[in-house]
């Protein structure tokens, strides 16, 4: 993609996250812990294992690419709200939109030990970002802390 074009914006199935400056977009199968991934996000945060986060979308984002960057937002139906498996919809406050700096995968079937660097990169509408794949059951968590520090949101996709 042309790093002053933009895209139409998408719908597509991931929570997302601002953590620090960048979005962590969270993608997954249905019960893979998309929700619960965010709100231990939000709350590392809020004991200070985070230096910020503050919850975009849950279940669905509006991604578009713009300049070289992806962008997230929530659907309007959606704004604030994040479904806490036993607990129900619950409101937070929300960010109107952020760039990406990462993706995790969660329920990643057949996770190799040592993904090779393909592996370790996704595109999402002609965007490259740095990408986490979770093996179903993992504790994302502290594979992310790790990844956050190593690549995550960095500034190594902005033109």
């Amino acid at each position: 993609m042309d790093s002053a074009s933009q895209s139409i914006p998408q719908t597509i199935h991931a929570s997302a996250v601002l953590v620090g400056a960048r979005a962590v977009l969270v993608r997954g199968p249905s019960g893979s812990g998309k929700s619960s991934f965010v709100l231990v996000l939000l709350q590392a945060a809020r004991s200070g294992a985070l230096p910020f986060a503050r919850l975009i979308a849950d279940d669905r984002a509006i991604v578009s690419a713009a300049n070289g960057r992806l962008i997230v937002r929530p659907p309007e139906a959606l704004k604030g709200l994040i479904e806490a498996r036993g607990l129900g919809i619950l409101r937070y406050p929300y960010e109107p939109a952020a760039v990406a700096g990462c993706v995790v995968d969660l329920g990643v079937p057949d996770l190799e030990r040592m993904p090779p660097r393909a592996g370790r990169e996704t595109a999402i509408a002609g965007v490259r970002l740095a990408r986490l794949a979770v093996a179903p059951g993992g504790d994302p968590l502290p594979l992310f802390r790790s990844f956050l520090d190593r690549a995550c949101l960095q500034a190594s996709n902005d033109p």
